[in-house]
């Protein structure tokens, strides 16, 4: 059996077929999927089809979101913690981190990039301050942020969690592992020009990987419907969680596992990263 790490169920994209994509994961033995909030918004939102679905479900502020929050925001999601606190489907807070990839458009470039960065790291310590205090893990939005993120955990120091997507250097990952969190690997890693994610996924003890989809986003390679798509920047199909498993037998033939193996160390990653789980799926 599989966990998906990071699903975002919640997308527009799948308000036609959600039900289905749901029994489609089950059908593949995905048999858990976490939902990370990324703004306030949908706190609610995540928390409902979690339970509908019988799935688990973090509440956080993407750093991409940062743009439009604020500290009301923050208040919001330390009363849902709290408000929430002994629901076992409430594994997380996340999805919290830096982005330092897409930079903010305007004429003052510059000075606008370092408002935003200055913006996002204010939200993120808030967060693991909020983490720290609920006893709970995160989950990291990581993008070419690494180090910043980093000097976050060493100020506040947070009960482990996951590194999702993760695309840094050997060094970095080693830091993260380092300070207990477990390392995403995703549809990128399907693909073989992926070099420097792939060597990681080889490179890494196996007690730090775990695997996602982050669907409906970066999708594997077989959903690129032509070899131009998988090199252009045209359209793909839609990611869903129930190609968990076939990016799980990606993992399993870049380290020279058995499929099972892969599925059962995965498995004992998440539920070691994110303990409430465990209590959902015994």
């Amino acid at each position: 059996m599989w966990i998906d790490t990071h699903c975002h169920l919640d997308a527009a994209e799948f308000d036609l077929d959600r039900p289905a994509v749901v029994r489609r994961a089950r059908d593949a033995c995905v048999s858990c999927l976490v939902l990370p909030a990324v703004e306030a918004g949908n706190f609610d939102s995540v928390r409902r089809l979690a339970h509908e679905h019988r799935l688990a479900y973090a509440l956080g502020i993407h750093p991409l979101a940062t743009d439009r929050a604020d500290d009301a925001d923050l208040e919001r999601l330390q009363d849902a913690l709290q408000t929430h606190r002994d629901d076992p489907r409430l594994v997380a807070v996340g999805e919290i981190g830096l982005d330092h990839f897409v930079p903010p458009s305007g004429p003052e470039r510059a000075l606008a990039l370092a408002r935003d960065r200055s913006r996002q790291v204010h939200f993120y310590v808030a967060q693991l301050k909020l983490a720290r205090d609920a006893g709970l893990p995160v989950i990291l939005h990581v993008r070419r942020s690494a180090d910043g993120l980093m000097q976050g955990l060493r100020r506040v120091p947070v009960a482990g969690g996951i590194a999702h997507a993760f695309n840094g250097s050997a060094v970095q990952a080693r830091h993260f592992v380092e300070c207990g969190l477990k390392l995403g690997f995703g549809g990128a890693m399907t693909f073989e020009r992926a070099l420097q994610i792939r060597a990681l996924a080889v490179a890494m003890p196996e007690n730090a990987l775990v695997i996602e989809t982050d669907s409906p986003d970066i999708p594997p390679h077989w959903l690129y419907r032509t070899a131009a798509e998988r090199t252009g920047s045209v359209a793909q199909a839609r990611n869903e969680p129930a190609e968990l498993p076939r990016i799980g037998s990606t993992l399993a033939a870049l380290r020279g596992w058995s499929v099972e193996h892969t599925a059962a160390v995965t498995r004992a990653n998440a539920l070691a990263a994110l303990p409430r789980l465990r209590s959902l799926l015994e």
